[in-house]
């Protein structure tokens, strides 16, 4: 990879003259170079992308913004580095220590809300939980549900009690340390599960493999431990007219529905913008 040019002098920069020079440094480590300085320059602001591009472009550069654009040519991921990520409707606070929401992961909302159409899930359970962020978009789609989410990381939840309450969801969620559903008792009308999928030894960038959780990612040789557990679990969970939406990687809707299916669940793949395998609807 090729190294990036130089920052160019400080002196007489303003935001649209900064914006150019950041992206072009920034195609050094990113696909999304002008999409990122965008968001750091937002950031260093203290506004939005949008009101960025709108009104800012003429500003004077904020000194905090060549800081920003460095983190980011050290392959910090711009979620970690801004604080936030946005998914599905709602705003979340993330950091080091958690996996940072991805879009994908909004088919298995999607898959939700096409089985529940006409009507809602009143109890969620979200494996996996996260920064919460599953079961947060799901009780900001569904105002009378209430739900609990679970994470084996105590960095995780601690996030998911924060945004629970910048969400105004805390009244409607709860959240627990814990080994996927061991422990709990009772059935839910929503099951959602994003869990580690990823083999060991496959490659990954270097944003997602020197910064986020390897135990959030990884999940065996064939990134199938995680499912091989879950799949024990679930049948007892799903309450009668329930379904679960569970994240799998691209390549395994085979291999994670059989195992759904020897434990008698009937399966569903939904894909994702991309046309992608990304989501097991699992049905009693």
């Amino acid at each position: 990879m090729t190294s990036p040019p130089p920052a160019p002098p400080a002196s007489g920069r303003g935001v649209r003259f900064s914006l150019a020079a950041a992206t072009q440094r920034l195609a050094a480590v990113s696909d999304t170079q002008r999409l990122d300085a965008e968001l750091l320059m937002a950031h260093a602001l203290g506004t939005t992308r949008e009101q960025l591009l709108l009104r800012h472009l003429d500003d004077p550069a904020p000194a905090a913004f060549a800081a920003l654009v460095e983190r980011r040519l050290a392959h910090e991921p711009i979620a970690y580095i801004t604080g936030t990520r946005d998914f599905w409707t709602i705003r979340l606070a993330v950091g080091p220590g958690v996996l940072i929401p991805r879009p994908d992961s909004e088919t298995l909302i999607e898959a939700a809300i096409e089985h529940f159409a006409g009507g809602a899930p009143a109890t969620i359970l979200d494996l996996g939980t996260g920064p919460g962020t599953l079961l947060l978009a799901a009780l900001a789609q569904w105002p009378e549900a209430h739900g609990l989410g679970v994470d084996a990381s105590a960095q995780a939840v601690d996030y998911a009690l924060r945004n629970a309450q910048l969400l105004d969801l805390a009244n409607r969620a709860s959240f627990r340390i814990g080994d996927w559903a061991s422990g709990i008792d009772g059935q839910f009308d929503l099951v959602l599960c994003n869990p580690p999928y990823i083999g060991t030894g496959e490659t990954l960038p270097a944003d997602v493999r020197d910064h986020e959780p390897g135990a959030a990612l990884f999940a065996g040789p064939d990134g199938l431990d995680d499912y091989r557990v879950i799949a024990t679990q679930l049948p007892r969970l799903i309450a009668p007219g329930g379904m679960a939406a569970i994240e799998i990687g691209a390549t395994q809707a085979m291999m994670v529905s059989e195992l759904l299916t020897a434990r008698g669940l009937r399966v569903a793949i939904r894909r994702d913008l991309a046309g992608r395998d990304r989501c097991l609807a699992a049905t009693p």
